[in-house]
């Protein structure tokens, strides 16, 4: 017995086929994107606005005690350094004024042991110069000795050395040393009517008074 074979079913177009396949096919719903979260480290950038803070009549008032506060300080600090430097100046000022005292005071010493030196020399030739007025008197001041004795005189006379004493001098009791008193009709007031020794004077200093014979009035 031959088995008979049922003829197949025709296919059906493609077109057919992906027709069904879309309408099976669902598409998916789109997804709503994520918020991004910041990652731990990462520095975000936000907008912000800053706002000034307004001044009111508080803040203005503490600003003026500021500046007060502030000027305050600059007049004690000016101050303070007025009074320093007024104190540096007394100092600067007494400074000076003992070290010209000190100057005057060496100089004064120099010239005292200058003229102590000097005085010492010139009062030991006191005598000689005695010795050459008595010659003098005697006329014996003649020729060389003479010429040197004058040039004796001279040198001493550069050195400051000055000779007084003379007949017909006012007395003076700060120079002249009385050795006799006699009174007089001639004179109106103390006379040297003799000298026995001449004076001399070394610059303003006395070495040595003259000695004198002396009319009071009568």
């Amino acid at each position: 017995m031959t088995d008979a074979k049922e003829p197949a079913a025709p296919e059906a177009p493609e077109a057919e086929r992906a027709g069904t396949v879309e309408e099976t096919v669902t598409a998916p719903a789109p997804e709503e994107p994520e918020e991004e979260k910041p990652v731990e480290g990462e520095i975000v950038d936000e907008e912000f606005t800053v706002h000034a803070p307004d001044e009111g009549p508080n803040q203005a008032a503490a600003q003026g005690t500021t500046d007060d506060a502030h000027q305050h300080g600059l007049g004690a600090e000016l101050a303070a350094l007025r009074t320093d430097l007024d104190e540096r100046t007394r100092d600067l000022q007494r400074v000076t004024a003992e070290y010209a005292n000190y100057r005057k005071r060496v100089d004064r010493d120099r010239a005292m042991v200058v003229e102590q030196a000097s005085a010492n020399v010139l009062g030991a030739l006191l005598p000689v110069l005695d010795d050459l007025d008595r010659a003098r008197d005697h006329g014996d001041l003649v020729g060389p000795f003479g010429a040197v004795a004058e040039q004796l005189t001279t040198a001493l006379t550069k050195f400051g050395l000055t000779v007084f004493g003379a007949k017909g001098d006012p007395f003076d009791p700060t120079r002249h040393e009385a050795v006799a008193h006699l009174t007089s009709a001639e004179v109106t007031e103390p006379t040297c009517i003799d000298v026995m020794r001449r004076g001399y004077l070394l610059g303003e200093r006395l070495l040595r008074p003259a000695l004198v014979a002396v009319a009071d009035p009568e």
